[in-house]
């Protein structure tokens, strides 16, 4: 049966199913709705609140994302006959989903080269092994990855204990999908996160959603974007793909939205896959070409507007109609929209950010905010839709190869610590040093860097070119089982509604919570805080200014964050005080922004050819599909684009018939990065002729290294290939 609405009573019986999985429903119940911030997207669901709960309050507010993310962590262990059982071989052949559901991981495990098993291992084993490693090694002999599930503590301790090591070779996940957003926003009003909160969202008028699809991946939005339709706000959709939960969706907990459905896009364009750059320029023209600037908001509190006028003044409609992919009165029309709206907000997700000019697309929405006075003010601003829950505070508490000056000045100052002041690299850099062979090490927390990476055969040599290789997670991921290093070691940890301590995330909101722990399912994972301070104990047990014996216990930790970064003041309390906060100085509701006058910075752009316009190509954009969470998949089918199966190429039956093909024909795609054999090209009439979808992570071998220079973000987004019928045997 066609699926022609996202939520609905197929989302309720979807969570009747979990229930049962999880081993009763009052038993689910009571793990949904514990304080814990909820583990999936960066909504910052949960806290204080109960678990369902948003920031205003409201209740219920739950999404499938939440509840996959809690029946993995209650699943059964694995035990130790399961290694010896099954082969690395065996594991290799097994899909990201037959992963997820072995189970919870009990005991370190290890690889070593040559060798056909995993072994279990004890503790010890396990902190020997790690610290011998690490001290034959010099520090910039190794990496240091995070993943943005893991706590705002677990990310600072683990920075710390990198930097103190002597290494900035400190990465988090953001490189490969925000950290476009952050550079944009940084260099524009001179904050890298949202310009506004929770109630702005749901007081706008007017909500662009841009190259993004938060009815599969952020479900618990729309709620607000329901919000505001009903009181007579518009939504534009620009996405070159026409999703299914972006033109009608049914929100289970509200029983009018759920019987008769909720009306998402007011308007929908879509673009050519890579087009939004033009696009965005195209709706600045007609707003200057009918004198709807606001002149004097830009001479009052940006600069670069000069620059940025003249350069709209030399485009032509001509440029922006063929890069774009959108006719002018089709811009026109989006232009009208926004020209009418009072109050304005702009969000986008990683369709802006997995771009070679990601920074641009970020810029180009904020000089479009600019134009009408729509950031800093009360119910309009700049909206990122961060993914993983709390990827946005890992990045606030250090985790950037470079620390911000403020923070490396205090770390030193009031807790005479010695960091080291060589360059760090990014998290594409470190993977370019592995396979050259400069980097010897890694230790990930969280996360899964090999199903991440772009151009996975690459990735698969680089990580497998490791020395060692240390993952801490609570299951097993193709990152566990590809890419292996000489010697792999994998660490059982707790899920964040088992810690024995609180712990806080930050939400996209910058709203900072709290979550309680609570108690441990199984016998054998551990803290992370406690796994990484037992490390520092081991490795450096004299650094100067570090107790590792109190730097096991989250409190102490909250103590040194709220000590060091901006904003983060409130954290020192907030494991008495259950206050949860806003972090001070990012959300503007004032025209004054964060750069050192105070003022926005508007940017002037050539416009990129757009890609892959050959009669034999497509431009091919990787997607999630509604079963999914990043790289996590949690069920096969993606059931708002009604497919059922992973193993596919989504085009335009005008693209099947083009390229002489017909619907699930066997098909190589390839390009000049790799290829895939016997994928099925589907007709599919809800994407733009002339591009296509694929699913990630499984077309990551598609995907080049090129990355954003200004970002160092791959170009997920933006990759041309041929499909062609594989020959009949």
């Amino acid at each position: 049966m066609t699926v022609r609405s996202g939520g609905g009573f197929r989302a309720i019986f979807y969570s009747l199913k979990k229930g049962r999985e999880a081993g009763g429903y009052w038993k689910f119940f009571k793990a949904m709705r514990s304080r814990n911030t909820c583990k999936t997207c960066a909504l910052g669901m949960g806290g204080q609140k109960g678990g369902m709960v948003n920031e205003k309050g409201s209740f219920p507010e739950v999404c499938k994302k939440s509840m996959q993310a809690m029946v993995s962590d209650m699943q059964p262990g694995i035990e130790p006959t399961f290694w010896k059982n099954t082969s690395i071989e065996q594991l290799q052949k097994l899909s990201p989903r037959e992963l997820e559901y072995l189970g919870r991981l009990l005991h370190p495990i290890r690889y070593r080269a040559g060798a056909t098993h995993f072994e279990t291992i004890t503790w010890e084993e396990a902190f020997d092994s790690i610290v011998a490693k690490l001290n034959s090694l010099s520090p910039d002999e190794t990496f240091w990855y995070f993943s943005g599930r893991s706590s705002n503590e677990a990310g600072f301790v683990l920075q710390l204990l990198a930097r103190v090591y002597g290494t900035n070779n400190v990465n988090n996940c953001s490189f490969y999908c925000h950290q476009a957003s952050g550079v944009g926003l940084q260099t524009s009003v001179g904050s890298g996160t949202a310009t506004i909160d929770l109630n702005d969202l749901e007081k706008a008028d007017l909500v662009f959603l841009i190259g993004g699809n938060p009815a599969s991946n952020h479900p618990r939005l729309m709620s607000s974007l329901v919000h505001v339709r009903r009181h007579g706000g518009k939504i534009i959709v620009i996405n070159p793909a026409k999703e299914t939960g972006l033109v009608n969706f049914r929100i289970p907990s509200d029983p009018i939205s759920l019987l008769k459905g909720s009306k998402i896009a007011s308007h929908y364009t879509m673009p050519h896959i890579g087009g939004d750059l033009a696009l965005l320029w195209g709706i600045a023209k007609v707003l200057r070409d009918r004198d709807q600037i606001k002149i004097d908001f830009l001479k009052k509190h940006c600069r670069g507007e000069e620059d940025f006028l003249s350069r709209i003044d030399e485009l032509s409609w001509e440029e922006i109609e063929s890069k774009s992919g959108v006719a002018r009165d089709e811009i026109e029309t989006l232009a009208e929209m926004y020209a009418a709206s009072e109050r304005t907000v702009f969000a986008w997700t990683m369709g802006i950010t997995h771009h070679a000019h990601g920074v641009e697309n970020v810029q180009a929405i904020a000089n479009l905010a600019m134009c009408r006075g729509m950031v800093g003010r009360p119910g309009a601003g700049l909206m990122p839709i961060r993914g993983h829950s709390n990827v946005q505070g890992i990045g606030s508490v250090g985790v950037t190869p470079k620390l911000k000056q403020q923070i490396f000045d205090s770390l030193q100052t009031k807790f005479n610590v010695i960091l080291p002041t060589t360059p760090g690299l990014d998290t594409l850099s470190c993977m370019e040093a592995a396979a050259e062979g400069s980097v010897k090490a890694a230790f990930c927390l969280g996360g899964n860097l090999y199903g991440s990476n772009p151009d996975a055969n690459f990735a698969n040599r680089a990580l497998s070119n490791l020395d060692m290789n240390v993952m801490m997670s609570t299951t097993m991921n193709t990152g566990h089982v590809h890419g292996l290093a000489d010697e792999t070691i994998i660490l059982p940890v707790l899920a964040r509604d088992e810690e024995p301590e609180s712990t806080t995330q930050e939400s996209m909101f910058n709203y900072v919570r709290l979550s309680d722990g609570g108690p441990r399912r199984l016998p054998g994972p551990r803290s992370e805080v406690q796994v990484i301070a037992t490390l520092g104990q081991r490795l450096l047990p004299n650094a100067e200014g570090i107790d590792w014996d109190q730097m096991q216990h989250t409190e102490t930790i909250r103590q040194w964050i709220g000590g060091v970064v901006p904003g983060y003041e409130k954290i020192q309390a907030i494991g008495t005080t259950k206050e949860e906060f806003h972090i001070g100085g990012r959300i503007y509701h004032e025209p004054s922004f964060g750069t050192e006058d105070g003022r926005a910075v508007m940017h002037a752009h050539t416009l990129p050819p757009l890609k892959g316009t050959s009669d034999d190509e497509l431009r091919l954009m990787t997607v999630r599909s509604e079963g999914q969470f990043n790289t996590v998949v949690y069920e096969e089918e993606d059931v708002y684009r009604n497919q059922e199966r992973r193993d596919i190429i989504l085009m335009h039956p005008d693209d099947l018939t083009r390229l002489c093909l017909t619907h699930d024909q066997r098909v190589r795609v390839e390009n000049e990065t790799g290829h895939m054999d016997s994928i099925l090209a589907r007709g599919y009439e809800n994407i733009r002729p002339g591009n296509a979808l694929m699913y990630y992570p499984e077309c990551n071998v598609l995907v080049a290294r090129y990355a954003d220079p200004q970002s160092k973000t791959p170009a997920f987004k933006g990759v041309v290939v041929k499909v062609k019928a594989m020959p009949t045997n």
